[in-house]
């Protein structure tokens, strides 16, 4: 033993190994007690639960007119021009994962689309992720027969307007004019 420790005897060698040890990882500690110290970082929240959707991609599978307008007072002409597109319809097929196949902002391919739920109620379609992200389209109407769809990125949404979607006769059931009386 070192002179300074040797009148310490055994149990005081241990109470000074006991303090050095308490210096560092003592709750009590002058660095524990500083309330400048950095409090050491939290664990990031968990993610919210995912909230499905009122509209299931069963509903929106089919053959759709589609138009778009920038301008709420265009929105009833832009129906009927949709509708007279049904000769080339817009075709949204079920996705292999249980979403709905379509086309994103600047994109030429099909990618499967999760219609999303959020806390307000509103319903989104999009890429997998959060309701209202930056590839997403917010629901402004639903009715089967229509679909009115906003692009949640303001600068997508500038450039391609809000569409307007309307379901197509089954194909092979061409509109007929009603029977004559």
């Amino acid at each position: 033993m070192t002179p300074s420790l040797r009148g310490l005897g055994f149990a005081g060698v241990g109470l000074f190994a006991l303090l050095l040890c308490a210096c560092t990882s003592n709750p009590f500690s002058s660095a524990s007690l500083n309330p400048s110290a950095e409090p050491p970082p939290q664990a990031a929240p968990p993610p919210a639960p995912e909230i499905p959707a009122s509209i299931r991609p069963e509903e929106i599978v089919g053959r759709w007119g589609y138009g778009s307008y920038h301008n709420e007072a265009d929105r009833k002409r832009t129906e009927a021009a949709a509708r007279s597109q049904c000769g080339q319809p817009v075709v949204i097929n079920r996705g292999p994962r249980g979403g709905v196949l379509m086309y994103l902002a600047d994109s030429a391919q099909l990618q499967e689309l999760n219609l999303k739920g959020s806390p307000g109620g509103r319903n989104f379609i999009g890429p997998p992720g959060p309701p209202g992200g930056p590839q997403d389209r917010e629901f402004v109407a639903f009715d089967g027969r229509t679909m009115v769809l906003s692009w949640s990125n303001p600068e997508v949404q500038a450039r391609y307007g809000t569409g307007v979607y309307v379901r197509c006769a089954p194909e092979g059931m061409a509109r007929r004019p009603p029977p004559r009386q």
